[in-house]
Protein backbone atom coordinates (compact mmCIF):
# COMPACT_ATOMS: atom_id res chain seq x y z
CA UNK A 1 0.00 0.00 0.00
CA UNK A 2 1.63 3.58 -1.30
CA UNK A 3 2.34 6.40 1.23
CA UNK A 4 -0.25 9.14 0.27
CA UNK A 5 0.25 12.74 0.67
CA UNK A 6 -2.05 15.57 -1.38
CA UNK A 7 -0.39 19.15 -1.57
CA UNK A 8 -1.83 21.83 -3.58
CA UNK A 9 0.18 23.95 -6.54
CA UNK A 10 0.45 27.08 -4.87
CA UNK A 11 1.44 30.23 -6.61
CA UNK A 12 5.01 30.50 -5.92
CA UNK A 13 5.21 26.93 -7.51
CA UNK A 14 3.97 28.28 -10.94
CA UNK A 15 5.67 30.18 -14.15
CA UNK A 16 3.61 33.47 -15.32
CA UNK A 17 1.07 31.37 -17.37
CA UNK A 18 -0.34 29.78 -14.15
CA UNK A 19 1.91 26.30 -14.94
CA UNK A 20 3.85 24.40 -12.48
CA UNK A 21 7.47 25.62 -12.45
CA UNK A 22 8.98 21.88 -12.56
CA UNK A 23 11.78 22.41 -10.14
CA UNK A 24 8.92 23.20 -7.32
CA UNK A 25 8.08 19.21 -7.86
CA UNK A 26 11.17 18.18 -6.37
CA UNK A 27 10.84 20.73 -3.41
CA UNK A 28 7.27 19.42 -3.09
CA UNK A 29 8.62 15.53 -3.49
CA UNK A 30 11.19 16.26 -1.05
CA UNK A 31 8.73 17.23 1.97
CA UNK A 32 6.61 14.03 0.99
CA UNK A 33 9.51 11.98 1.17
CA UNK A 34 9.96 13.36 4.72
CA UNK A 35 6.43 12.90 5.48
CA UNK A 36 6.34 9.24 4.44
CA UNK A 37 9.25 8.86 7.34
CA UNK A 38 7.92 10.71 9.56
CA UNK A 39 4.69 8.62 9.40
CA UNK A 40 5.78 5.77 11.34
CA UNK A 41 7.63 7.76 13.87
CA UNK A 42 11.08 8.56 12.66
CA UNK A 43 11.60 12.42 11.59
CA UNK A 44 14.19 13.32 9.55
CA UNK A 45 15.57 15.68 12.15
CA UNK A 46 16.29 12.82 14.49
CA UNK A 47 18.08 11.17 11.35
CA UNK A 48 20.41 13.97 10.63
CA UNK A 49 21.04 15.44 13.93
CA UNK A 50 20.79 12.69 16.36
CA UNK A 51 21.37 9.68 14.52
CA UNK A 52 24.07 11.98 12.29
CA UNK A 53 22.87 10.25 9.02
CA UNK A 54 21.66 11.61 5.45
CA UNK A 55 19.27 10.60 2.65
CA UNK A 56 20.93 11.71 -0.13
CA UNK A 57 19.20 11.02 -3.87
CA UNK A 58 21.79 9.16 -5.71
CA UNK A 59 19.40 8.52 -9.00
CA UNK A 60 16.45 9.68 -10.49
CA UNK A 61 14.23 9.07 -13.56
CA UNK A 62 11.42 11.63 -14.21
CA UNK A 63 8.36 11.21 -16.68
CA UNK A 64 6.17 14.19 -17.25
CA UNK A 65 2.98 13.63 -18.53
CA UNK A 66 0.93 17.05 -18.55
CA UNK A 67 1.61 20.35 -16.71
CA UNK A 68 0.00 20.97 -13.69
CA UNK A 69 -1.63 24.28 -12.96
CA UNK A 70 -2.27 26.52 -10.45
CA UNK A 71 -4.85 25.74 -7.69
CA UNK A 72 -4.19 21.91 -8.65
CA UNK A 73 -4.26 19.75 -5.57
CA UNK A 74 -1.34 17.41 -5.96
CA UNK A 75 -1.53 13.63 -4.96
CA UNK A 76 1.54 11.84 -4.32
CA UNK A 77 1.36 8.10 -3.98
CA UNK A 78 4.86 6.77 -2.86
CA UNK A 79 5.59 2.81 -3.15
CA UNK A 80 8.82 1.42 -1.96
CA UNK A 81 9.89 -0.97 -4.94
CA UNK A 82 12.85 -2.23 -2.68
CA UNK A 83 14.90 -2.00 0.49
CA UNK A 84 18.59 -2.67 -0.01
CA UNK A 85 21.42 -3.04 2.80
CA UNK A 86 21.41 1.10 2.76
CA UNK A 87 19.60 1.54 -0.13
CA UNK A 88 16.09 2.56 -0.99
CA UNK A 89 13.95 2.04 -4.07
CA UNK A 90 11.22 4.29 -4.58
CA UNK A 91 8.25 4.99 -7.08
CA UNK A 92 6.40 8.43 -6.85
CA UNK A 93 3.12 8.70 -9.04
CA UNK A 94 1.60 11.75 -8.37
CA UNK A 95 -1.70 12.41 -9.69
CA UNK A 96 -4.62 15.13 -10.32
CA UNK A 97 -7.73 14.44 -10.05
CA UNK A 98 -6.98 10.83 -10.45
CA UNK A 99 -5.20 11.39 -13.53
CA UNK A 100 -1.36 11.04 -13.62
CA UNK A 101 0.87 14.06 -14.40
CA UNK A 102 4.16 12.62 -13.33
CA UNK A 103 6.35 9.88 -11.66
CA UNK A 104 9.63 9.46 -10.28
CA UNK A 105 11.62 6.54 -9.64
CA UNK A 106 14.68 7.81 -6.98
CA UNK A 107 17.15 5.83 -5.52
CA UNK A 108 18.06 6.79 -1.95
CA UNK A 109 21.02 6.13 0.03
CA UNK A 110 21.57 5.77 3.95
CA UNK A 111 24.79 8.09 4.72
CA UNK A 112 27.03 8.81 7.48
CA UNK A 113 27.10 12.66 7.39
CA UNK A 114 30.46 12.38 8.93
CA UNK A 115 32.18 10.06 6.75
CA UNK A 116 29.47 10.48 4.08
CA UNK A 117 30.01 6.43 3.53
CA UNK A 118 26.70 4.33 3.34
CA UNK A 119 25.47 2.87 6.32
CA UNK A 120 22.49 -0.01 6.74
CA UNK A 121 19.08 0.88 7.47
CA UNK A 122 18.84 0.75 11.15
CA UNK A 123 16.15 -2.07 12.37
CA UNK A 124 13.21 0.43 13.54
CA UNK A 125 13.65 2.57 9.84
CA UNK A 126 13.78 -0.73 7.84
CA UNK A 127 10.55 -2.01 9.74
CA UNK A 128 8.27 1.54 9.24
CA UNK A 129 9.76 1.46 5.49
CA UNK A 130 8.05 -2.03 5.49
CA UNK A 131 4.98 -0.42 5.63
CA UNK A 132 5.07 0.39 2.36
CA UNK A 133 7.32 -2.00 0.47
CA UNK A 134 5.02 -3.06 -3.19
CA UNK A 135 4.11 -6.24 -3.13
CA UNK A 136 6.17 -8.54 -5.42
Amino acid sequence: MPFTLSKPMRFGDCDLTGIAYHPAYLSMLVDVNEAMFASFGITWQEIMFERELGLPTVTMNIEFYRPAVYGDVLTFNVNVRKIGKSSLDLETVVTVRDEPIWSIRQRIVLTSTTDHKSRPWPDDIRAGLERYLEAA
